[in-house]
Parts: C-alpha cells; structure tokens; sequence
C-alpha cells in the first residue's frame, strides 16, 4: 500500500469516528415517563419528552433526566397531642412531577424530598398538638388532607403535583399504648361479665316461671282431683243408701275403704317413711265419731254465735 493510499485510509476513517460521534451526540432516545432537560452553553435551552429526539453535538448538553412517575416519601415525625401523649405518626407522600413544569422542578428545587418532608413536619407539628389522643385516631384522615392541601399549595410553584397525602402508621408512647390495652381489656370484660348476668337472669327467671306455672297446673289437677273425689263419694254414698244402708254405716264403711285404698298404695312405694295407725274396724268407727263430732261442734258455734246454721260437711241426704 503507498502512502497516498495509507493516507486516505485514516482520513476515512477520522471521518467516520467522527461523523459517528457527532451523530450519536445529535441523535438521542428518551423513555416513556421521562423528560430530559438540555441546556445551551449553560442556558436552559428545552425540555424533551419520551421518543426519538436531536441536539446540536456539542452546543448542546443534557443537564438533568427527571423521573415523571408518581413517587412517594415516607416521613417519620414525633410529635405531642394535647393531653401530653407523644406519638410517632408515619406520613407517605405521593407526588409527581408535573410535565408542563418539568424545567421548574429541576431549577427551582435543589432537594425536593426534603423540602416536602419540611412541610410535612411543620403541618403534623401543629396539627396534631390540637387533638387529644383519642381524636388523633378518629381523625387522622382529616390531619392527611390537611397535609395534602399545604403540600399542594406550595409544592405546585415548584413544579410538583401532589397526588395523595396518608397517615399510615400511628404509634404512641410504648407505656401509653400498654395503657390502652389494658383499658380495652377490661371494658370487653366487663360488658362478657354484664352479658353473662344477664343470661343467669334470664335462665333464672324461666326457670321461676316455670316453676310457677307448674304448680299452678299442679293445683288446678288437684283441685279438679278432689273435686272428682268428692263427686265419687257421693254418688257411692247415694248408691248405698239406696240400699237401705243408715248414714253410720255408709260413712263408716266409706272411711274403711278410703283407709285400705291408702294402704294400698303405701305398699307400692317401696321407698317410703310411714307412721301407721290403728287401723282396725274400731279404731275407723273412732275415726268416723271423731269427724261426726267435730262437724257438730263447728255447727253449734255457729248457731250460738248468730250466724246462722253451719254447712255441714258432706251432703249425704
């Protein structure tokens, strides 16, 4: 190879390193959710956004790729409520770059988690201290939107949206929260001790209830037994006077078979404590004069008292 050859080689080639610098420089891509801020001999020169864009080679520069995905910033503030509770409460931030202002967010803000953490700080820290402990829990979205609403206002100037605004954890003081169990403990333990004497209550007073209304059937069926009864003896009593039988004999043959019926079913009941009488036909015919003679008594006392004759006790004419 001469050297005339030699020399147009490398002058071919220095074209082509630097024809291939020069496009590499002026032709550039930008992903999706991205814009690239160039600048012109230290000017702010253009934004570009996502596809394939050009730049002057070395005229122009990238200065800053800024990510417009929605981000988010979690922020750890300590804080005090009203009644002197400390409490951790954790702040997640999610805010955006806006893609109108994507020249302002880079320019205007040197570090723009810390200047959203400042203000998240500031809105807890005078927020919170308002609210007793209690109302801190119940109104923790109420203190979040507060937190959106002063971000949104001062953060758009910068070229940021802030999208949302959550409290997502809330811890007080350990003692405290140690505290707070225990009061729920023993509230859920008195209401299951209230519930269950109110249950014994009810089983109670069923159980009187039942007990009543069993022994009102209990005396209905015995009055209506000795109703029945009654009604039995005097038609036996009718039937033997029919006989020809006198009243001394009916009764004391009626007292005879009442006394044998109940001796008869003692001895069924094997289990039993029993006190026997004299049972014999005398000791009945003693019995039956017993029962004649005090019927009579209590119709004397009353004639003597005025009231008039008394009922006898049976009917048996």
């Amino acid at each position: 190879m001469t050297t005339e050859n030699l020399a147009s080689t490398l002058v071919y080639v220095v074209v082509f390193v630097i024809g291939t610098g020069l496009l590499s420089g002026t032709v550039f891509i930008v992903k999706q959710k991205t814009a690239v801020i160039i600048e012109r001999f230290g000017r702010f020169h253009s934004v570009r956004f996502s596809g394939l864009n050009f730049k002057l080679p070395i005229i122009d520069y990238f200065a800053s790729k800024q990510n417009l995905k929605i981000q988010q910033l979690d922020v750890d503030v300590e804080t005090k409520t009203r009644d002197n509770v400390f409490v951790n409460v954790k702040v997640s931030v999610q805010y955006q770059i806006i893609r109108e202002k994507a020249a302002e967010s880079y320019y205007k803000l040197e570090n723009p988690r810390l200047q959203i953490e400042s203000y998240v700080f500031d809105v807890v820290r005078s927020e919170i201290p308002k609210l007793i402990l209690d109302d801190v829990f119940s109104n923790k979205d109420a203190v979040a939107e507060s937190i959106k609403h002063a971000l949104a206002d001062s953060m758009d100037g910068f070229g940021y949206s802030i999208r949302n605004s959550l409290i997502t954890d809330l811890q007080p003081e350990s003692s405290v929260k140690s505290a707070m169990n225990r009061i729920n403990a023993t509230e859920r333990e008195k209401a299951a001790a209230a519930n269950e004497a109110e249950a014994q209550k009810i089983k109670l007073v069923r159980i009187a209830e039942a007990d009543a209304e069993s022994k009102r059937l209990q005396g209905e069926g015995l009055a209506n037994q000795r109703k029945e009864i009654a009604k039995g003896i005097k038609e036996s009593i009718e039937t033997i006077k029919k006989c020809g039988v006198d009243e001394d004999e009916v009764m004391t043959l009626l007292l005879v078979t009442q006394h044998y019926d109940a001796i008869q079913d003692v001895a069924k009941n094997s289990v039993t404590n029993t006190v026997m009488l004299n049972y014999s036909p005398s000791g009945i015919s003693d019995v039956a004069s017993q029962i004649r003679e005090a019927v009579l008594s209590v119709d004397s006392h009353r004639n003597a008292s005025g009231n008039g004759p008394g009922r006898p006790l049976m009917n048996v004419g």
